[in-house]
């Protein structure tokens, strides 16, 4: 196997889990014979049940439970076991599909992504290799780089939706005008049958020794081979007059890709019939892909249109210049990446009065001359000023470098999530965004196309795929109203007749699942379905595989109203919350957010979800926990089951809090935000334990811990002691505790005049004392303050302040959390007023005033106060204070450029690592550090990295710190791939985490920076 990994950490804290989990008395037969028979993981509760319900799509349906395998016995094992219970069986990878084919009803769900995620060959010379179902595309590409090499479909969902999944639903991308579709690259399967067989699809040869070996069998796979073959050739010319001359087109079975032509030969391969036809035929357990360069170069050049339109109509030109992509978004998509946390810093670049924009990339294969190739298309598409209709494009924006092309990326790839964030209950839904036409009829569709929207009332967006005919257009609807839901099927009705007009398919990328199977018929034609239905029963013959996708049994006919996630019977309650959600459309609201995209299931980049980064666990993801708190507060939970004890622990307790799903989730899911509120409530109820009131008030035990030092810091080495700790507060007993000192910054500050006065400073600033470094690590504060003050600023300590309320907010204490808040704003308003700045040491604390006190408290001084509180690093950089300072700087070499590099003894300080804080990557503040940091003259290495796993009190609990340390060794492996010397964190969270994993304390940034100052 290439590439495993270690799950010690993680396992271990999985086995410790104690509480009961009662399988679902309709199926506690199937899962005990399961349990027996595989060695996967086998889950058929009520809580597997909501978690897999959903997918990307607009459907729910509760399945039966699910199988997480090991291997291909288990996938064996779970299709035979099924099958002798006559329950159905859905295959599914990320389940970010968009149509509804990884929901069923009743199904058990097989899920590929946990364990079979390995690559298993790799040939470099022949460009292949061989996969197991759940490895991630964005997995797969970053280690095929290595070779320069990649797997050439590239949907926008890359970072998480799994090479099964998309072999299921025959994916593709943005460069499916260079490349094609998924079964242009899948060269062999292996694939389990509905019997639990296992057949290995591959080129065969019509008519030869091997093809006569294959059918003389006289088995299951001797009659798939013949049927097929019967099929194809008795329906070659409805074949050829049905399916549409695209290059994408993914409804139905791949009849017409099943037999083709190679070098005078004949040849039937299985695998690209299984291509696309979404678990229905088979289960894939491992795929041979065929792969391709990756072009050393790219370019871009966005054209800008004040007239969707006109840039339709610019389409079929865009192809003649040899971009490898062709993109398109309209003005919806820019307003909604406006008014976006993350997407906002992407569509800066995009010029007022733009409709919308034609994006071409090109690259190096194609082009050695970027410039003359932009060119080239600027002097087509761009008004020359005068009467010419020469082009209307009205400007452009090249993009050369990388960092350049990625931003306009982003946008472009975030209009699905992004849309899915429009508040309120009008949204607009995937159920015909993905029909296509050729490109050069794009435009009179989609003047057609916004007749039809007219007619029922509505609008919708309009962005992606436009050089290959694939435009993205969702309809804005209601679907909690029957109104909505009728609206949906007319349009989609009236749509279809449309694309057959324009000789266009009625998916080209995103499959038919159950938003569109229904469908089928209507465009292929009774001969060709029926075809289709002989297909499913050659191979599936009692339809239990993923049944109601791509084609239904006559007496269960598809229908896209069915099985809808919200529905006109769909109602949620709207419970009285401490917090404040009106900005969030109420707490309902901000929990039907999630629609289900799977972004959370990342583990690339970003910061969102710790936990599941560590477990690959569905019920650790946000997409998870909104689909549990929804199943909650709409009854398909049990009323109570909110405030449950596995509901607290499993899926609430497992938020460490860190914010990232606030920042990296498409809509702007809170989780943190959900879980405080959640928590409170449950505290309310059943009181609170001896280690939340520790937690919550720990400035009170720090304060004690401190008076007592250095006895306090020898009380918990007394053999006993960390037993006593583990069973009275539940403390990990392998956790380092703080080490405490009576020497606090507060004393130290008292104890000192300020070496620049109020009158004659640059700034005044209230230095806020938290916990850790007051108590702690005083020596971040004072560093803090010799920083400050050499750049000429006056600084006095924030007195008669309480702590933040960080956390006693964590851990659900809102009453506690808010009489703090009061308090400080209370107190600091007045100095804020007079123009003094609040500096923090700790972001947390930092965050919690920026954001936090405005769900907790009301009134004009929280806003005020919240805008004048900085994070140390964060008041340097938004202020440059570090271009006041007097630095150490060594001279340049000749020619050199750049930074001058920070001395210390006359040595150069040398390169640094930087790990963010959660907290402020939430609120997009994290990236302040490393300017300074660069500034000052140091070489920085800001790592891509989520949390480390400490989150505060989480990492101490007894029960999460297997799961603490699981989080921290992705991050101790991206520390130890980075050439940094040495590490940075400003959480004293993070540094505890990597002092316990190094044996030494990480320094805060701003002690760098101190380091680097004259004197």
């Amino acid at each position: 196997m290439i590439g495993e990994r270690d799950w010690s950490d993680f396992q271990t804290f999985q086995q410790s889990r104690d509480y009961e989990v009662t399988d679902v008395e309709a199926y506690t037969d199937l899962a005990r014979e399961l349990r027996a028979a595989v060695t996967g993981e086998v889950r058929f509760d009520e809580y597997a049940q909501v978690l897999y319900a959903t997918d990307g799509s607009i459907y729910r349906a509760r399945p039966a439970g699910v199988v997480i395998p090991r291997d291909i016995a288990d996938v064996q094992e779970t299709v035979k076991l099924a099958a002798k219970h006559d329950v159905p069986v859905l295959p599914r990878g990320a389940g970010s599909s968009l149509a509804g084919q990884a929901v069923g009803p009743g199904c058990v769900v097989i899920d590929f992504s946990k364990y079979m995620n390995d690559i298993l060959a790799f040939d470099t010379e022949g460009r292949r290799v061989t996969v197991q179902p759940g490895v991630v595309q964005d997995h797969l590409d970053g280690y095929l780089a290595t070779e320069g090499l990649k797997f050439a479909p590239d949907p926008a969902s890359a970072n998480r939706a799994t090479i099964g999944g998309g072999i299921g639903n025959n994916s593709t991308g943005a460069h499916s005008v260079r490349y094609g579709i998924t079964d242009a690259y899948t060269e062999e399967l292996q694939v389990v049958l509905a019997d639990g067989s296992v057949i290995h699809t591959r080129d065969v040869v019509l008519d030869s020794d091997e093809w006569d070996a294959i059918v003389e069998k006289d088995d299951r796979e001797a009659h798939l081979y013949e049927t097929v073959r019967a099929l194809v050739e008795d329906n070659a010319e409805e074949i050829e007059r049905r399916y549409p001359k695209l290059k994408r087109s993914v409804s139905g079975y791949n009849l017409h890709k099943v037999i083709f032509e190679r070098d005078g030969e004949r040849v039937i391969n299985l695998s690209k019939l299984l291509v696309g036809s979404e678990g229905t035929l088979g289960v894939v357990v491992e795929a041979t892909l065929s792969l391709v360069t990756v072009p050393e170069e790219t370019a871009l050049v966005l054209f800008a249109f004040d007239d969707l339109i006109d840039a339709m109509v610019a389409v079929p030109d865009a192809l003649d210049f040899g971009a490898s992509a062709v993109e398109l978004m309209d003005d919806e998509v820019f307003r909604m990446a406006r008014e976006s946390s993350e997407y906002a810093q992407y569509v800066e670049q995009i010029p007022d009065g733009a409709e919308a924009t034609l994006m071409l990339e090109f690259d190096s294969e194609l082009h050695d001359d970027f410039e003359k190739a932009i060119s080239a298309a600027s002097e087509h598409f761009l008004r020359d000023g005068g009467e010419s209709e020469r082009g209307k494009a009205f400007a452009a924006i090249e993009a050369y470098e990388d960092a350049d092309q990625a931003d306009i990326w982003k946008l472009r790839k975030a209009a699905i999530p992004l849309l899915m964030s429009l508040e309120g209950d009008p949204k607009p839904y995937p159920f015909i965004e993905d029909a296509s036409v050729p490109p050069e009829e794009l435009a009179t569709y989609v003047q057609a196309f916004e007749d039809v929207l007219a007619d029922h009332g509505t609008s919708a967006a309009y962005f992606a795929h436009a050089g290959s005919g694939t435009l993205h257009i969702r309809p804005i609807l209601n679907l909690k109203q029957g109104q909505g839901i009728e609206t949906m099927r007319s349009i989609t009705d009236a749509i279809t007749d449309l694309v057959l007009e324009h000789h266009g398919s009625f998916s080209g990328e995103h499959g038919d699942g159950l938003a569109r199977t229904e469908w089928n018929p209507k465009m292929y034609g009774p001969d060709l379905w029926a075809a289709f239905k002989e297909v499913k029963s050659a191979f599936d013959p009692d339809w239990r595989l993923n049944p109601g996708k791509v084609v239904f049994r006559d007496d269960d006919p598809a229908d896209m109203r069915k099985n809808l996630r919200y529905g006109e019977a769909y109602s949620s309650i709207e419970p009285t919350t401490t917090l404040d959600f009106e900005d969030d459309g109420g707490f309902a609201h901000l929990v039907e957010l999630c629609n289900g995209c799977g972004t959370c299931r990342q583990i690339g980049s970003g910061t969102m979800c710790p936990t599941y980064r560590a477990s690959r666990d569905e019920a650790e993801t946000t997409r998870g926990r909104a689909n549990m708190l929804r199943a909650a507060i709409s009854g398909d939970l049990p009323e109570d089951e909110l405030y449950s004890e596995r509901f607290q622990t499993e899926i609430l307790d497992l938020c460490v809090g860190c914010k990232g799903c606030k920042n990296d989730c498409p809509t702007g899911v809170d989780l943190a935000k959900l879980k405080a509120e959640v928590k409170h409530q449950y505290h309310e109820r059943e009181g609170l334990t001896v280690r939340d009131r520790l937690f919550a008030n720990i400035d009170t035990a720090a304060r004690l811990g401190s008076a007592l030092a250095p006895i306090s810091n020898w009380a918990s080495e007394v053999p006993g002691a960390r037993n006593v700790m583990e069973r009275v507060a539940g403390l990990a007993p392998e956790r380092e505790l703080p080490r405490f000192t009576r020497h606090t910054l507060t004393r130290w500050m008292n104890d000192r005049t300020a070496l620049v006065s109020e009158h004659e400073a640059t700034h005044r600033v209230l230095l806020f004392p938290d916990t850790y470094t007051n108590y702690v690590t005083p020596e971040i504060g004072k560093a803090a303050v010799r920083v400050l003050e050499a750049a000429g600023v006056h600084v006095r300590l924030a007195t008669d302040v309480k702590p933040s309320g960080r956390a006693a907010y964590s851990m659900g204490m809102l009453d506690v959390a808010r009489e703090r808040a009061e308090h400080n704003v209370s107190a600091l308003a007045p100095r804020v007023g007079d123009g003094w700045s609040v500096v923090c040491l700790e972001p947390a604390d930092a965050v919690m005033f920026q954001d936090e006190y405005g769900d907790l408290l009301s009134g004009p001084d929280v806003a005020t106060v919240g805008a004048s509180v900085y994070e140390v690093m964060e008041f340097l950089d938004v202020h440059r204070i570090d271009e006041l300072l007097p630095l150490r700087v060594g001279e340049r070499a000749e020619g050199e450029t750049g930074a001058q590099p920070a001395m210390v003894d006359g040595g150069t300080l040398g390169s640094l690592t930087y790990h963010g804080h959660c907290n402020q990557k939430a609120l997009n503040r994290d990236h302040h550090a490393v300017g300074v940091l660069r500034r000052v003259g140091y070489d920085v290495d800001p790592l891509d990295s989520g949390c480390c796993g400490m989150a505060g009190s989480f990492g101490y609990e007894e029960e999460h710190y297997d799961l603490s340390k699981a989080i921290g060794r992705i991050l101790f492996d991206q520390v130890d791939a980075s050439p940094g010397d040495t590490v940075v964190a400003p959480g004293a969270s993070c540094r505890t985490q990597l002092g316990d994993h190094s044996g030494q304390r990480p320094p805060h940034p701003i002690e760098k920076v101190a380091e680097a100052l004259v004197g």
